[in-house]
């Protein structure tokens, strides 16, 4: 089997786990040479072992707090001085906060939240561009079908993702000059981590993940490869698509729902 995106140079944020994770994976076995960041070493060092064993790309693990933007340029510094090029980018690094209503939610909370899922994504493009240019390369962000639909009790973290998707559009528009195609995907409910976790603060943990299963057409949720693949595709195939909002989400868009009386499950 041919590899896909052999010996191009990938950074992706939140790499450690989750839809990163699958991110990491794929494009690592594909032949690309991964950068990826995460704030905890444990987990992204071990990754970094079992991927570069397995290969038959390879992958350094950066320690980063994408909060921080003197973080984000020491690694993107990294990526460029390891190995002289950077052809991708992938933002994906945020978190989805528990669910609050407007009331209960601070200003500073919201600011927070601001700063990790979107300002991030900015300064993250921003540093990396330069060498994108060079390359004809691109960048993939990592929103969320939320961005487009709304989720209840959510408007910080919907907020952020529908500007990442917005975001896109725009910078699809000002690096067309130079062939560096920003596109966007927009995961519905795929089983990660972060997904888990929100569940497990439910009052019925099974429920909440039946009730995530049941908004997608097809029945389940989607899977951190399946992540990773169409991140890929956007990366080695998609060459003339650019400014895309690309929507992995099972079908969960479509069709009439209740919604006057349950609430659906959607991180």
């Amino acid at each position: 089997m041919s590899l896909r995106y052999h010996n191009k140079v990938t950074v992706v944020t939140g790499g450690s786990k989750g839809i990163g994770r699958g991110i990491v994976r794929v494009f690592v076995e594909n032949g690309a040479k991964v950068v990826f960041c995460a704030r905890e070493s444990a987990a992204g060092e071990a990754l970094e072992a079992e991927f570069n064993k397995a290969g038959p790309g390879s992958c350094k693990f950066v320690r980063c707090d994408i909060s921080k933007e003197e973080d984000i340029k020491r690694l993107i510094a990294v990526a460029a001085e390891q190995f002289g090029h950077i052809d991708c980018l992938v933002n994906n690094a945020g978190w989805h906060p528990p669910h609050k209503a407007t009331d209960d939610t601070t200003a500073e909370e919201f600011r927070d939240l601001l700063n990790l899922n979107l300002v991030s994504y900015f300064l993250a493009s921003k540093y990396a561009l330069p060498y994108l240019r060079k390359r004809q390369g691109n960048i993939i962000n990592i929103s969320s079908l939320v961005g487009s639909i709304g989720q209840k009790d959510a408007a910080p973290y919907v907020a952020t993702k529908g500007a990442i998707i917005s975001m896109t559009k725009a910078m699809a528009v000002d690096e067309s000059r130079y062939s560096v195609r920003i596109n966007c995907i927009s995961p519905g409910n795929v089983m990660t981590p972060l997904w888990e976790e929100l569940a497990a603060a439910t009052p019925d943990v099974a429920d909440t993940i039946k009730m995530g299963e049941n908004a997608q057409l097809m029945g389940r949720m989607g899977t951190e490869a399946e992540c990773g693949l169409a991140a890929l595709y956007l990366a080695a195939e998609a060459t003339f698509c650019t400014g895309i909002d690309l929507l992995l989400s099972g079908g969960a868009e479509l069709n009439y729902g209740f919604k006057s009386q349950i609430q659906s499950s959607q991180p």
